[in-house]
């Protein structure tokens, strides 16, 4: 609760499923009616009880703000994994909540669960005892599952009350999905020996039964009757219309409501059980029934009129968010009217230049420090200068309830609407999540959830990635362009640099002057004092350069000890030499070394037209710096230099 307003979590899958979204509905209307505000936490896809595999969009419960909510429900069986429900009872009890689970069963939670026996019964017995089947078959599910086991039980009890012998024979195996089913129904197919029903565990099977049998030259019903369970809504759009029990959402919804309310005065656990009411129609022979006509065809209609026009907008969008060079840039894509009703809230750390978000472990595994990066009600806020990356002070909350983004959800669930929450995630990776604030229930709406938050994920994911590669090129550029040693120009790089150069306006036409540097006694710190003290007299020379020329100048080593540099525009040779040779005096003065780092330099101008020769540049400098070299050596009574 915050500021007396009550709030209720829903965790669930796919909420733009017309029975998720009905339930959603429904539940809202309730809720809403006893000034509760429901934050919808999904993800896109079930688990399907394979409860090791990889599902990082799970994140997404991991941000459900127990400090805050006031109760849980979770629709077991549309989330399908019993580590991600078992997690959320554990946090929701911790805060000692109440947790009302939909359509499942867990100790020390409100369940509410379908008689799916009873309910399956009803399609056996209309099979066996109305259209009088003597040869049935039952499609059941995957091998050794609790529900598809229970389902072949209640087949044999039925058939056998009827004076049928049960046989493993009479039994196949779907999977409850398309794909296994088809395989299944192929193999009965090819032995044979058609039974006059096929009864299957459920609708998706069923519908892939029918359309494979007609297929084969077999008529449904008049040849094989098909049957289904559970209420998949498209059984009413597929010929013919599949006979089945339908597990009524809205009643869920309704019991949903009741128990949570009841919980929030205080009442006592308890669990309910809601018997499918039995639908014949066309596939087993009986008159046709539209359960859901025009409403429902309409929705699905709704929601597919604009899918191409959608999909390519949102495409445009990805593909601008991965190229763009700035994080405000990036978001600056979002302003489309895709991203209509929605906020975005991101790990700021993933766009840190230095760092590779998805693959360093040490920044997964801590706490992220959230930060809204978008909001399409206050898109100025978020535009290329104003978006605000630093860090947050204070403690970290890791929930959608985080202290800076609180007010703003709050906010919003005064519409009397639920929000909907998403995480975002790249590479198996969760960086932040998506909110919806839709101010209606349309099932189009519902379904943009999905394609937008894969949509951004993608955006920014790939611009994350993008720019890091951007960054390891620029290394490896520098690492090619530059001396290790002095970090000046390598010969190439300072080639490739001058000819870009050469190519600007600006640059036509204008005096330089090349100023060649070399180390004095080289070989004697070398010999006296190794190598490591010769590189680091060369550094210093080298840097002694760099500091004393213009900052629009070229720094380069050729290799050995010679440096010199290219100095575009008028300059002062003299005075740049000269304080070369002051700075390596202040740094002689305090280095304590054993020797004295100490340089000769020459220069020599010229005009960088048509005729300018870089290399006799190079070779006149360096004439210059050595007759300079040997001057000095002459004025100590030294033997003088030899030319490199």
């Amino acid at each position: 609760m915050i500021n007396g307003k009550r709030l209720v979590a829903l965790c669930t899958s796919r909420v733009y499923e017309p029975q998720t979204h009905g339930y959603i509905v429904r539940l809202n209307e309730l809720l809403k009616d006893e000034g509760i505000s429901l934050l919808i936490f999904t993800i896109n896809s079930d688990i399907y009880w394979e409860e090791d595999r990889q599902a990082t969009e799970k994140y997404v419960f991991d941000l459900i703000p127990y400090r805050y909510i006031d109760a849980v429900i979770i629709m077991d069986e549309k989330i399908k994994s019993h580590k991600i429900a078992g997690k959320i009872i554990n946090n929701a009890k911790a805060h000692n909540l109440p947790i009302v689970i939909a359509d499942g069963n867990y100790e020390g939670a409100s369940c509410i669960g379908y008689d799916y026996d009873q309910g399956f019964e009803k399609v056996v017995r209309h099979v066996i005892e109305h259209h009088h089947v003597c040869r049935p078959h039952i499609m059941a599910g995957h091998v050794g599952n609790e529900f598809s086991d229970k389902r072949i039980e209640v087949f044999r009890k039925v058939i056998e009350e009827n004076g049928i012998t049960f046989e493993d024979s009479m039994v196949s195996h779907g999977n409850f999905w398309a794909d296994p089913c088809r395989i299944a129904t192929q193999a009965l197919i090819d032995r044979g020996d058609m039974p006059e029903a096929i009864i299957c565990a459920n609708d998706i099977m069923a519908i892939t039964v029918s359309e494979m049998l007609i297929k084969a030259g077999f008529l449904v019903p008049q040849d094989v009757i098909v049957t289904g369970f559970d209420g998949y809504d498209e059984i009413y759009f597929t010929n013919p219309k599949i006979t089945t029990a339908t597990c009524d959402i809205i009643q869920m919804a309704n019991v949903t409501a009741e128990l949570v309310t009841d919980a929030l005065r205080g009442g006592a656990v308890q669990n309910r059980l809601i018997e499918p009411t039995f639908q014949a129609n066309q596939s087993c022979g009986c008159p046709e029934h539209n359960e859901h006509p025009a409403i429902l065809r309409n929705r699905f209609r709704e929601s597919f009129a604009r899918l191409n026009d959608d999909n390519r907008v949102l495409t445009l969008i990805t593909s601008s968010m991965q190229m763009s060079k700035t994080p405000g840039e990036m978001v600056s894509q979002l302003e489309s009217y895709k991203m209509d009703h929605t906020f975005f809230v991101v790990d700021r750390r993933c766009f840190e230049k230095d760092i590779n978000y998805f693959t360093d472990k040490h920044i997964q595994d801590s706490k992220k420090e959230f930060v809204m990066i978008y909001d399409s009600e206050f898109p100025e806020k978020y535009k290329e200068g104003t978006l605000d990356l630093s860090s947050r002070e204070g403690e970290l909350f890791e929930d959608v309830m985080a202290p800076n983004l609180c007010a703003r959800i709050m906010e919003l669930t005064k519409s009397g609407y639920p929000l909907i929450f998403n995480a975002l995630d790249f590479m198996n990776r969760p960086f932040g999540f998506s909110c919806f604030h839709f101010n209606d229930f349309l099932i189009s709406n519902y379904t943009n959830t999905l394609s937008v938050t894969n949509a951004v994920s993608i955006g920014i994911g790939g611009y994350i990635n993008i720019r890091y590669q951007r960054t390891l090129l620029k290394e490896m550029d520098e690492m090619y362009r530059h001396d290790a040693l002095t970090g000046l120009f390598n010969r190439i790089g300072f080639q490739n640099q001058l000819k870009a150069l050469l190519k600007e306006p600006e640059y036509q036409d204008i005096p330089v002057t090349i100023i060649m540097s070399d180390l004095d006694g080289l070989k004697y710190i070398n010999d006296n004092y190794g190598h490591a003290e010769g590189d680091s007299a060369i550094y210093q020379v080298a840097n002694a350069l760099s500091k004393s020329v213009p900052e629009s100048s070229l720094s380069t080593r050729f290799g050995g000890d010679e440096v010199f540099s290219i100095v575009f525009g008028e300059c002062d040779a003299d005075a740049i030499i000269k304080n070369i040779d002051q700075t390596l005096e202040a740094y002689n003065a305090v280095s304590d070394k054993p020797y004295t780092v100490a340089t000769s330099c020459g220069y020599t101008t010229a005009v960088l037209d048509k005729d300018f020769d870089m290399n006799k540049c190079i070779k006149d400098a360096d004439a210059a710096m050595y007759k300079a070299k040997n001057e000095k050596y002459a004025a100590r009574g030294q033997q003088p230099s030899s030319h490199h």
